[in-house]
């Protein structure tokens, strides 16, 4: 009857206008239809995990050029994770999506990936925390892994809402006790699942042995030795129970301040050199202690200054570089460029983003990271120096730049197993606070500093300069980020190897119970499929090649050479820079600052933008360097360079880059379909299958065998519709610039006022 009163009328009378005022909304038309669709989806519980609370008629919004879409479903909060369960139908099911991780859904947020979470009442978005007592239509959550979840509670029960906001922000929020982790009740619950092992075993430098390995790897073995003094954590819960001293150190000094003031071992340089770190001896106010400390100071600084050792440089991380508060800082203003609510806020931001970079000092950060350790390098390399890396605990910067310095000057840590036991040694063993800095527990917000996170985004920027250097590539990483949230890892969840083996069961007087054996991080296995880990592997790589016997013996003549006379200038190099701007800015040496910008003002910032060619001329990074280090640094960026010797990373300014993958991936508005990176892999690929399949040909004709094949992602090579952030980017989202900045569009008016204006002359003055 409704729809002939509309649209009934004859006689060319017109119809009158509808009194009907509908107060159900289009999206609930179908909501019966979707609650049978719901209940047909099931919730996938890992071993040990629970179920805590769950709401029904959910909507899940799905931002697309300003306009809000969403999937019905239900919303589900468990001990391990926030879910969303909605219609199957809407999941993506093809080539494009195979990298899909085992552990963690499309739609699932692990307790620890959640960052903050916000209500939106009447239209104003809240910060939730604590009691409520008005409940949100509109639920908001910002995870650690930029990604931004937006739900709508309108339709939900009142009683469903109560229950699933409370419950969520109780277990994302509320402080709780290291036991009470789902690390634990995993790790109970799935005790009788075997995990495979990696064929490459990664060196976990938990045994006596695996030190001893490393020692006699870099040659360090002819001047430190590997103790066990601290066996079953007798001297300091906060070393690891095995590590490495110099030779003439006694060990009745590592007990003497429980490890304080020891040089350890980290490294040792083809030239003889090493690099070592120190944590500072505790202040003391009594004048009668710090003069036992200096004296105790004094002899171990005698003991590695005199020969083998000779000269010693000392570098001082905690008063001489950053501080965790500048770190701190600096992130807290970066992640909020990428945590973006719906596309008209992020085209709002976009005639500012590169100020707003600037103003987060993040690019600055690491440029000052990387320019630190191409000075260790160089004392090392060139001037055939130790490094004595000190720091209060030796667990923040010490881990950060050491590891830096190894991956520049040891080609075996720029392979996977190389690069995973290196974060074993220097991270894990070595007592970063994972479980404060990530901040796992909820205890304390200031703790939490992302030092780890620092460190892989120095590691992309020598990844995306020099990509054949390195066996793993930027998805590596990313997923590596990703690892630090997943509570069944035991690898990023402990302060130290005491705290891990402690509450393990390990260090615990019950011998009747069985010790608990979690997992580590590197089976890769658990999280993706053999298909999707192909993805973690670099195609491009240059193999070390290698040599006969005759070639070894000359090998070795000319390192003893060179560890005699070494000169930097010597090694043969090959250079494979790859120069973009885009996603970069020039940076100065000292921390910038809002109101001394690259760009004075936004207009003014917005012009030189479109002059990309004029910005270099503007770059006076490279004269900050000191004498010494610049002639190091232009020295060996002059030459060719060897994939498999030194490798130094360009700091200039629009070398520096944002490490487009794990930041901008969730974001649609920043894909380029069918471009970027991944298309030049893309034909990288095709150019080595190419060549593969000519060598094979070649082969048969000379009767031999066949030349083995690099393994290459077949998703790379096969589709035609690839996103500049595959494998994460979800292709069926599409999003078109606006000609005109919202903010500009906004200000001409509404669009009948927009239609009556005549046309307008606009001077552009000389183009």
């Amino acid at each position: 009857m409704l729809g002939k009163g509309v649209v009934g009328g004859g006689g060319g009378t017109k119809a009158p206008k509808p009194s009907f005022v509908s107060y159900v909304r289009p999206e609930e038309i179908h909501t019966n239809e979707k609650e049978v669709t719901e209940k047909e989806v099931t919730l996938h519980l890992l071993p040990g995990e629970q179920l805590l609370c769950e709401a029904s008629t959910v909507l899940k919004y799905v931002q697309e050029d300003s306009c809000q879409h969403g999937v019905y479903g239900r919303l589900v909060c468990t001990d391990f994770k926030i879910a969303f369960l909605g219609d199957d139908e809407s999941a993506l099911d093809n080539d494009e999506t195979q990298f899909k991780n085992k552990v963690i859904g499309e739609n699932d947020i692990t307790l620890h990936c959640v960052d903050q979470i916000y209500g939106v009442f009447d239209e104003k978005k809240k910060t939730l925390f604590g009691q409520l007592k008005k409940y949100p239509e509109k639920l908001i959550i910002h995870c650690k892994d930029l990604r931004v979840f937006q739900f709508c509670l309108r339709y939900t029960k009142e009683e469903e809402v109560k229950r699933i906001v409370s419950g969520i922000i109780h277990h994302t929020q509320v402080p709780k006790l290291l036991k009470r982790l789902f690390l634990f009740s995993y790790a109970t619950a799935a005790q009788n699942n075997t995990v495979t092992d990696p064929k490459n075993h990664t060196v976990m430098f938990d045994t006596l042995k695996d030190w001893c390995w490393e020692l006699e790897r870099t040659k360090g073995n002819m001047k430190y030795k590997a103790v066990s003094v601290n066996e079953g954590y007798k001297v300091c819960e906060r070393l690891p129970a095995y590590f490495v001293v110099p030779t003439p150190l006694p060990e009745e000094n590592v007990q003497r301040f429980q490890g304080h003031g020891i040089p350890i071992w980290c490294w040792s340089c083809h030239n003889g050199t090493a690099l070592l770190k120190m944590s500072a001896l505790p202040k003391e106010q009594d004048d009668g202690i710090l003069q036992i400390q200096k004296s105790f100071l004094d002899g171990i600084y005698k003991t590695i200054h005199r020969p083998p050792y000779e000269i010693v440089k000392t570098e001082d991380l905690s008063s001489n570089f950053l501080s965790l508060q500048e770190i701190q800082t600096a992130y807290s203003k970066f992640k909020q460029l990428f945590l973006i609510d719906n596309s008209t806020e992020f085209w709002d931001t976009d005639i500012k983003w590169f100020s707003l970079l600037e103003s987060s000092s993040w690019l600055d950060i690491i440029r000052r990271c990387l320019k630190k350790a191409i000075e260790i390098t160089e004392c090392m390399e060139a001037q055939n120096m130790n490094v004595l890396l000190l720091e209060e605990n030796a667990s923040d910067l010490c881990c950060l730049i050491s590891s830096l310095v190894q991956l520049m000057m040891d080609p075996h840590c720029r392979t996977r197993i190389g690069f995973q036991s290196l974060i074993q040694k220097e991270w894990v063993m070595g007592g970063h606070c994972f479980l404060d800095r990530c901040n796992h527990l909820r205890q304390n917000d200031k703790e939490e500093v992302p030092v780890f996170l620092l460190f892989l985004d120095c590691v992309w920027q020598l990844v995306h300069q020099h990509p054949p250097a390195f066996e793993f590539t930027e998805t590596y990483l990313t997923v590596l980020s990703d690892s630090l949230y997943i509570p069944i890892f035991s690898t990023f969840f402990f302060n130290s190897p005491h705290q891990k083996d402690t509450n393990m069961g390990r260090e615990g007087q019950d011998t009747q119970s069985k010790p608990l054996n979690l997992l580590t991080v590197w089976d890769w296995s658990v999280q993706f499929e053999p298909k999707a880990q192909m993805l973690l592997k670099n195609p491009l790589y240059v193999e070390k090649p290698k040599l006969d016997k005759g070639q070894r013996k000359g090998m070795r003549f000319k390192l003893c050479l060179q560890a005699q006379n070494f000169s930097p200038t010597e090694s043969t190099k090959e250079r494979a820079v790859m120069h973009q701007r885009q996603l970069s800015l020039p940076l100065t040496q000292s921390k910038s600052s809002p109101k001394r910008g690259f760009f004075r003002e936004e207009t003014d910032h917005l012009i030189k933008n479109l002059l990309g060619k004029r910005i270099s001329k503007l770059i006076n990074s490279s004269d900050e360097l000191q004498d010494n280090f610049r002639e190091f640094y232009d020295s060996w960026h002059s030459k060719p360079m060897d994939y498999h010797g030194l490798l130094l990373p360009h700091i200039e300014g629009p070398e520096i880059k944002v490490w487009a993958q794990r930041y901008l991936r969730w974001i649609p508005e920043a894909q380029i379909l069918g471009g970027g990176q991944v298309a030049t892999m893309r034909k990288l690929l095709e150019m080595m299958e190419e060549v593969q399949s000519l060598q094979e040909k070649i082969d048969e004709r000379h009767h031999s065998q066949q030349a083995p094949q690099a393994e290459s992602p077949c998703l790379l090579r096969n589709s035609a519709r690839l996103s500049s952030l595959f494998p994460f980017a979800l292709l069926q989202r599409h999003s078109s610039k606006p000609i005109l900045p919202t903010s500009g569009w906004k200000a001409l008016g509404d669009e009948d006022d927009l239609a009556k204006r005549e046309d307008e002359f606009v001077d552009l003055g000389d183009v």
